[in-house]
């Protein structure tokens, strides 16, 4: 039996959104959710029991990163991932695919694999499909990804068919290679650029190979939302109703509502954690820059309607004061609230889903935050 299982508890009736149950072998997770990412094995600022507190039931961590820097062999020594970095909640790995987009200007693709050139050092890394999978099962993960290749936007298509070919080639190398199925599951991921036929095309030969869930990549890297959205409406009415379905690196609050109304289970994305420690919360009411000038006498919480840690305690003028003074603490509040914010809409999702009220959550979060969907143009 795989290590993580889908179990589908309800389909919407007005969209194509679903309530389900991912089951792991570190606990049981509500989906529709979203997942903090803990790229170096730690969510930045955050501590495990913060994390906890918050409500995160799943995190992500980086294998590329990890591979670099400890290595794997000391994680594997310490116990795995979970006890190095003392989580004994979920956790997902990334196989290195997305570096081949964002490290294009240190990577080299072959058939046989992908030869990184260190970003912290220089010093050249070769991943092929099998040495990602053997990373991740020294790591430990719950949930672990096939090595791929992560198109830029836009791409050429005679170029996105030869990296399609070459991905799915990859998954079964991938598969071959994945032998901790009672302890890990091995996710496939459906690329294609942003042309209908190869999305297709992929999504057959994925599920033709039977992984226990399906990540969507290649999405939110500059394209338009529009044309995410686009792929999303071909793609998910025609994967497994029986697997989870994950999307990889998506985050705003927008993009969680929408994707959702797609029949998206699974959402990741550095965004809450990286905005916040440059000053920027989500609120009820939109994005507010707090380390800005307005809000240095404003003794408010950052958000009025949020009931976590940070907005019960401290004000929008005390979190500008920290950021201002370069104290650590500022970015810790800030990530805080972020986190939160997201893992409470996606709590608020799953309940509208229950009741039948997704599009009306939809459209009332949209009028209060701002929200303008010729944003999406």
């Amino acid at each position: 039996m795989d290590a993580v299982t889908y179990e589908l508890i309800k389909k919407s009736t007005e969209t194509d959104a679903r309530l389900g149950i991912l089951h792991t072998p570190h606990g049981d997770i509500e989906t529709p959710v979203f997942m903090p990412v803990g790229t170096q094995a730690s969510v930045k600022t955050m501590t495990p029991e913060e994390l906890k507190e918050i409500g995160a039931k799943i995190i992500l961590s980086n294998t590329y990163h990890l591979y670099i820097r400890p290595g794997e062999r000391i994680i594997e020594k310490a116990g795995g991932l979970h006890k190095f970095m003392h989580w004994d909640r979920a956790i997902l790995t990334d196989s290195g695919g997305y570096q081949v987009f964002s490290l294009s200007n240190l990577r080299d693709i072959k058939e046989e694999g992908v030869t990184f050139k260190s970003h912290l050092d220089g010093s050249k890394h070769f991943f092929t499909p099998e040495k990602a999978v053997q990373i991740q099962n020294s790591l430990g993960a719950d949930i672990i990804m096939c090595f791929d290749e992560c198109l830029p936007y836009p791409c050429d298509k005679d170029y996105a068919s030869l990296a399609l070919k070459r991905t799915i080639r990859w998954a079964k190398r991938c598969k071959d290679t994945h032998k901790n199925i009672e302890k890990q599951s091995l996710f496939g991921i459906i690329q294609g650029g942003m042309y209908k036929d190869l999305r297709l095309q992929s999504v057959n030969e994925m599920t033709d190979m039977d992984f226990p869930g399906y990540s969507i990549g290649g999405l939110s890297i500059g394209e338009p939302k529009k044309i995410m959205y686009e792929v999303l409406d071909w793609i998910t009415p025609v994967m497994p109703q029986n697997k989870p379905r994950y999307l990889m690196g998506v985050g705003s609050p927008d993009c969680l509502i929408e994707g959702a109304i797609r029949g998206i289970d699974m959402f990741d994305c550095v965004l809450p954690t990286r905005i916040a420690r440059n000053g920027t919360v989500f609120t009820s009411h939109g994005k507010l820059v707090v380390r800005n000038a307005p809000y240095a006498e404003d003794f408010r919480p950052l958000d009025e309607e949020c009931d976590c840690y940070a907005c019960r305690n401290y004000s929008r003028a005390y979190i500008r004061h920290l950021f201002k003074a370069n104290e650590i603490l500022a970015a810790r509040l800030a990530t805080y609230h972020n986190i939160y914010f997201l893992v409470n809409l996606m709590k608020k999702i799953r309940k509208s889903i229950k009741g039948g009220t997704l599009l009306k959550l939809r459209d009332e979060f949209y009028l209060k935050y701002g929200y303008n969907k010729e944003d999406d143009e």
